[in-house]
């Protein structure tokens, strides 16, 4: 298995917590412990947080084509360890390996992009109304050290858009990455020291994540903060940031709304939210949750749709032959469980799945509910999981209200060859990131995030760069 213990990485260093302590980490698909991962506390926590104040004065003075080379040293390290760290992500978070490999990729590619936009970052000098012997010049800076707080379910994605972006900036960042899946963003760091990066610009720590949010945000050494995970959370971490006059960067709790209209092209709406829903087991922020069809079209796609998730192969992640791997944990066992209840206690109709797979593992059918009333706690609450739940509409109009009832606003997708149609869903859906007639494409360069209660800010495109950097006027007047 060569499954390794992680350990903190505080001022250019891989070491254990002081006291010693660690937590167990465990195989979602065995239900076994294949590790230890080191469990941060106050003292490795202050040593992370000089580190970082020492790490953004050496970084913020090198040049941005010199972070730019370590960057892409970085990607390339990345690259070259793909097999072993897409391995080690199956292993602790459960998705199949080709998924695993494929995030890992990815994230290779979002370190390039950033790398080469940090070369972008400009000012610019504006003619004075006054006097030509008056220069007025708009500077950006970087704001400061960054603490980060990302989750299990991409735990390299999700970590490397935080880094790519503090770090093209001109920030130092301290990570504070997800106890259930310590060696993946330990390996992200890992390609980071490889190329070279100073001691102290970039930290990972684990532990408790209330105490950790709650020290890291109020140390005067952090200037920005990053969240990524659920939005009760998020408030919270936004709150507590806000009593110190801190930026955040927030991508949130989803619910995406799917609408299928009449005229849409059912087959490619179901080959392509189907591989959507069910990816990572549905555990995905922008996974297509509430499926709105048009009542013209439903049964065909429902029908094609349960027919599609019972042929999905469900297994182990390190099985080349599997579709869909487990559940992160037990809880998502019991929350489905629950989902699927309620629909079903609400008058919806199981049409494929809906039950546990086995005692071994946490898997779980993927699972089509049908006829769900908008009462039901699944068209209310996220379910993070591998459960489509659908209903018919009869109005478009009615479609996207019922796609905006919901506070959420993270991404969303739709099935039409109407440009009609297509105009009025993206000019209706109050969403931060909208597919027609395909999949999510979450290329570096475009935005990520949401609106509503689904976050603020982008960790995507040049807008992300932005959260990171200190806007300044300055003006001489040469006497």
């Amino acid at each position: 298995m060569n499954y390794l213990n992680t350990q903190l990485h505080v001022d250019g260093r891989w070491q254990d917590a002081e006291d010693g302590r660690t937590q167990a980490v465990l195989n979602p698909a065995t239900d076994q412990e294949i590790g230890q991962v080191a469990y941060a506390g106050t003292a490795d926590l202050d040593r992370a947080l000089a580190a970082a104040q020492g790490g953004f004065e050496r970084w913020r003075s090198m040049t941005a084509s010199e972070r730019a080379r370590i960057m892409h040293d970085a990607a390339s390290s990345l690259r070259s360890q793909v097999d072993a760290t897409s391995r080690h992500l199956t292993l602790e978070q459960g998705k199949p390996l080709a998924e695993a490999r494929a995030e890992c990729l990815a994230a290779a590619d979002i370190i390039d992009w950033f790398a080469e936009e940090g070369l972008r970052i400009y000012g610019r000098i504006v003619p004075s109304r006054t006097s030509l012997s008056v220069r007025q010049m708009v500077v950006k800076d970087p704001v400061g050290p960054v603490a980060a707080f990302s989750p299990w379910n991409f735990p390299i994605n999700q970590t490397v858009r935080k880094v790519s972006a503090a770090l093209a900036s001109g920030c130092s960042i301290l990570v504070k990455a997800p106890e259930e899946t310590p060696a993946s963003p330990a390996a992200l760091i890992r390609a980071f020291v490889d190329a070279g990066i100073p001691p102290g610009v970039l930290g990972l720590v684990y532990g408790n994540p209330a105490e950790i949010s709650r020290h890291l945000i109020a140390s005067p050494v952090i200037r920005k903060i990053t969240f990524t995970g659920s939005t009760p959370v998020g408030k919270q971490l936004a709150g507590l940031a806000g009593q110190h006059m801190k930026r955040v960067t927030m991508e949130l709790g989803g619910h995406a709304p799917v609408i299928i209209c009449e005229d849409a092209d059912i087959d490619l709406a179901v080959r392509t939210v189907g591989a959507a829903k069910f990816r990572n087991a549905g555990q995905v922020c922008i996974s297509p949750t509430r499926f709105l069809v048009h009542e013209s079209v439903h049964r065909n796609f429902v029908c094609a749709l349960a027919s599609y998730a019972g042929s999905l192969k469900v297994g182990d992640g390190l099985a080349l032959d599997t579709n869909m791997g487990p559940l992160a944990n037990g809880r998502r066992l019991d929350a489905m469980a629950l989902f699927t209840e309620d629909a079903i206690h609400a008058g919806a109709e199981i049409v494929a799945g809906g039950k546990r797979i086995g005692k071994t593992g946490n898997f779980w059918q993927p699972t089509v509910i049908d006829n769900v009333p908008t009462s039901a706690a699944i068209f209310n609450d996220e379910p993070f999981g591998p459960i489509a739940a659908v209903r018919p509409f009869c109005r478009l109009e009615d479609a996207i209200a019922e796609a905006n009832r919901l506070p959420f606003g993270l991404a969303g997708y739709a099935f039409t060859n109407s440009l009609k149609n297509s105009d009025l869903l993206a000019r209706n859906l109050e969403i931060g990131m909208l597919w027609i007639n395909m999949a999510a494409a979450t290329s570096a360069e475009m935005p990520f995030g949401g609106v509503k209660d689904s976050g603020f800010g982008s960790e995507g495109g040049p807008e992300a760069l932005d959260q990171y950097l200190n806007v300044r006027a300055i003006t001489i007047a040469n006497v």
